[in-house]
């Protein structure tokens, strides 16, 4: 079995999703594995990696419209406000969601579905540099 890893610098746009699933490909390609698991790991605590719909952007819409009214950035819910209003907010919306993820390979391809892309989700508001793990293993 063979491995292989690689980390990605993402600069996201602030409370946004930013799609990154031809890059994770072009890594698949490159480790030349063509049958195995790609791991994806988002190293932070105020962002998440998930997989989502890729056709409609009603729905990342949606899912940004949710988790705003689920976790509030009211200013005054939480005691951790250190980094600002939009802090706190960031970390209760990673724990709901996830940093990261496990997609098969089969052809030097991701298994990923027909709708389906790669994504980080920025909650917080202003633009920031997020790093990305991947790793391969297979053969």
């Amino acid at each position: 079995m063979t491995h292989y890893q690689q980390q990605l610098k993402i600069q996201t746009t602030g409370k946004s999703f930013s799609k990154i699933t031809s890059k994770v490909q072009s890594v698949v390609s490159e480790s030349g594995i063509k049958i195995g698991l790609c791991s994806i790991f988002l190293r932070h605590t105020s962002a998440s990696l998930l997989i989502q719909e890729n056709a409609d952007p009603d729905v990342l819409i949606d899912l940004a419209n949710f988790f705003a009214k689920l976790v509030p950035e009211d200013g005054k819910s939480y005691i951790h406000s250190a980094e600002g209003p939009d802090d706190m907010p960031a970390h209760i919306r990673t724990a709901l969601t996830k940093t990261s993820e496990q997609i098969p390979i089969a052809n030097g391809r991701l298994l990923l579905g027909t709708w389906q892309g790669i994504y980080v989700w920025e909650h917080r508001r202003r633009s920031q540099y997020r790093e990305v793990v991947i790793h391969i293993a297979g053969d």
